[in-house]
């Protein structure tokens, strides 16, 4: 018999404004343990807002955030002590792979995906390297391990980013439009550990344009604009017959 899956992220009520921008305006959605949930919109919809929102890397101005059971309650104002310390739990439970990489340049590949392993779990260095390894080569780039970044492509320093964040052991992944940066030719050597880390349950929230991966490993796709979800529904439904007029212009729009 099945069993309905804890919520691993809900949100509730979010909003963010940077000056007199409102950028979320009451955000309100889940993602279930082992769910691979998509987020579309236009430019300027509050993807990539809300996803650094749900991590803290942007401190939401109002609404609910609950990752893995730790809730933090925002009505404005500063960060008590308590909720600084639901932070840091929730940061411990969620991994960010970012559009633009953020790999340090000074670092081989290996030890940008050890640093997390020694600095912040306190592991020894060659314990570190052991499962460090193991990452790269799950990313198919164990040979690569002694390259710096500025050696490596950028589908490739992507694969190191993806292999930093699993060294950490998240329960959730955050994806922020990993392969928009990339040549077509090299996306799909991201995408493909993508859909490994979906097949192994891992539980993904993904802000991106590629269609195929969507339809694909999506069990769900959110779509935003305006700084609000317009819909939340199965992939078969959002790509092959959206109720809302903007979800499409906007499929007619990436499509074109």
């Amino acid at each position: 018999m099945n069993t309905i899956q804890p919520n691993r992220i809900a949100v509730r009520g979010l909003k963010k404004s940077f000056g007199d921008n409102a950028v979320l305006r009451g955000v309100d959605f889940t993602v279930r343990s082992g769910e691979v949930v998509v987020i579309m919109g236009p430019s300027g919809s509050g993807k990539t807002t809300l996803l650094r929102s749900l991590n803290f890397l942007e401190l939401p101005d109002t609404g609910t955030i609950e990752v893995s059971g730790v809730q933090v309650v925002r009505n404005g104002g500063k960060l008590t002590r308590d909720d600084q310390k639901k932070i840091r739990a929730i940061r411990q439970r969620t991994a960010m792979v970012f559009q633009s990489f953020n790999l340090f340049p000074h670092r081989t590949a290996l030890e940008n995906v050890t640093e997390g392993l020694t600095s912040v779990k306190g592991i020894d260095k060659a314990r570190a390297q052991q499962r460090g390894m193991s990452l790269l080569d799950r990313v198919g780039l164990a040979a690569k391990a002694n390259e710096y970044p500025g050696r490596l492509s950028g589908g490739q320093k992507q694969r190191v980013a993806i292999a930093r964040g699993l060294a950490m052991e998240p329960e959730v992944i955050l994806f922020d439009e990993p392969t928009s940066a990339l040549d077509p030719s090299l996306r799909e050597d991201v995408l493909v550990v993508m859909r490994e880390l979906a097949k192994e349950g891992m539980t993904m929230l993904v802000v991106t344009h590629e269609i195929r991966f969507a339809q694909d490993v999506a069990d769900r796709v959110v779509f935003m604009d305006g700084g609000v979800v317009v819909t939340d529904t199965y992939p078969a439904s959002f790509f092959n017959s959206p109720a809302s007029p903007r979800v499409r212009e906007f499929l007619h729009l990436i499509d074109g």
